[in-house]
């Protein structure tokens, strides 16, 4: 690298300052009631020069009830304990530095001049300053409760909340002064809301023998309230998602799949209303609501499920994850035009291969060189297959994440010896999905296709061995 004149790294200063000041306060009364207040102020020279924008308050108050303090409790039985929960709170986050700066970047550049010997270097605006760039809030409202039975042999603790984030950074129109028409501002809004449910059991607990389950399930629901995004049609329609007023944080759109041409090409109906192969223009802005809204591509239903199980020294730990209520676009396979290093799924079995196949197939053929080379758009019309309807399956799925097995030694063996405890433990994770959408074709659900080096996660086997002293 040296020798090719690159930078092998870099070191750049920053300066920053912040203050905070903080307060708390908890009062309880014989233990049954438990009130708690936090305050809190702060202020950074990242942000916008005005005092509002600098300087903020966040606050939490919550309150608790212990129902099982009470003398009464003992009617509730076979409840072992009982405690009420509910908290409001306004918080903020510093917003990403990529999106806005406080006051104006400058940097050096060359203007154009026609002869070099007249050129001479200048200073420009690179980012025009927001002085009122400020914290990112959210005002979050929570109910709980915790609950045990049987002896807390059964523990189980729910949430429910509601979440309304604002000040969100997003684009802002403005009329232009300053060379810039779209700027990021603190103008967006999201409402959210969800529930969080954990259970934890001890189903059979012996001198030698246990078995514990725990089960989680959670629950999250967002809309963009306010937000102006005007994405184009490669954007609403890209594997990762996109924030769309309206719609979950995390969209995803496709393009309206017709058929197969019997010549075997894939048909769409693009913004004109018009069924084509070759006229999709993926730099639409403008009209982009004829495609189709498939879903978020965030789960809305994840958790977990897991059981121990314990014999004398052995432990076997048997680890589920689940995901429900997402969609995943298809790894992009389709091109106009093949080689000998294309990568060919099972998916092109059941390709279109003679006149007639488009009444049962709504997977597009192989061009001929001749078809290639006389229009060079239906290179246009491939790669909007891989962005259509047909192209997105469901991202739910139950994947087995781990089983280990563990053997505590007796410790009675080392009773003459350094060694206070030796424990040998073999784990495997990842092992392999219980569930998912035959449509992925052995696609992971849970691995979105970047380009470069990107791989799905990868099958680990761990051995480990640890020794006290």
């Amino acid at each position: 690298q040296i020798e090719r004149s690159e930078v092998y790294y870099t070191l750049d200063n920053t300066h920053s300052f912040s203050q905070a000041f903080f307060a708390n306060a908890t009062y309880s009364y014989k233990g049954k009631y438990v009130a708690n207040g936090t305050y809190r102020y702060e202020g950074s020279n990242q942000m916008g020069r005005s005092k509002q924008a600098r300087w903020m308050s966040t606050w939490n108050v919550s309150g608790s009830w212990n129902v099982h303090e009470e003398k009464w409790f003992d009617k509730l039985k076979p409840l072992s304990h009982l405690t009420l929960r509910t908290s409001y709170s306004l918080t903020g986050t510093p917003p990403a530095p990529t999106f806005s700066n406080p006051v104006p970047q400058l940097r050096s550049t060359t203007p154009y001049r026609r002869f070099a010997s007249v050129k001479e270097p200048a200073i420009e605006i690179h980012k025009l300053g927001n002085s009122s760039l400020t914290y990112e809030k959210k005002n979050e409202l929570n109910f709980g409760v915790d609950l045990g039975l049987l002896h807390d042999r059964l523990n189980v603790t729910f949430d429910v909340y509601t979440r309304n984030n604002f000040d969100e950074m997003g684009p802002m129109i403005t009329q232009g002064v300053g060379g810039e028409i779209v700027r990021a501002a603190n103008v967006a809004e999201m409402h959210s809301n969800g529930m969080e449910l954990s259970i934890s059991s001890t189903n059979i607990k012996t001198k030698d023998f246990s078995w514990i389950t725990n089960f989680i399930y959670s629950y999250t629901n967002t809309k963009i309230t306010k937000l102006y995004n005007q994405g184009s049609v490669i954007n609403l329609v890209s594997g990762n998602g996109f924030a769309l007023k309206g719609y979950p944080a995390r969209s995803l759109f496709s393009i309206p799949f017709v058929g197969i041409s019997d010549e075997g090409t894939p048909l769409f109906r693009n913004e004109k209303g018009e069924i084509t192969s070759t006229d999709i223009n993926f730099q639409e802005r403008a009209k982009t609501d004829f495609l189709k809204y498939e879903g978020p591509t965030d789960p809305v239903y994840t958790g977990s499920l897991g059981n121990v199980f314990s014999y004398k020294g052995f432990h076997l730990n048997v680890f589920m994850t689940y995901s429900f209520g997402n969609v995943v676009r298809l790894d992009p396979k389709f091109k106009a035009f093949y080689n000998d290093l294309s990568s060919m799924t099972h998916t092109f079995v059941n390709r279109w291969a003679t006149s007639g196949d488009e009444a049962h197939t709504n997977v597009p053929g192989i061009l001929s060189y001749r078809q290639y080379t006389s229009d060079k758009n239906l290179r246009i019309g491939y790669n909007a297959y891989n962005f259509s309807d047909v192209r997105v399956a469901k991202g739910d799925f139950i994947r087995m994440k781990e089983i280990s097995l563990a053997y505590d030694f007796p410790k009675t063996w080392f009773s003459n010896t350094p060694i206070n405890n030796l424990s040998v433990k073999l784990q495997a994770t990842n092992l392999f999905l219980l569930y998912a959408d035959k449509k992925l074709n052995g696609q992971d659900p849970e691995f979105f296709n970047v380009g470069g080096v990107a791989s799905p996660m990868p099958k680990q086997f761990t051995l480990t061995v640890k020794v006290g002293l």
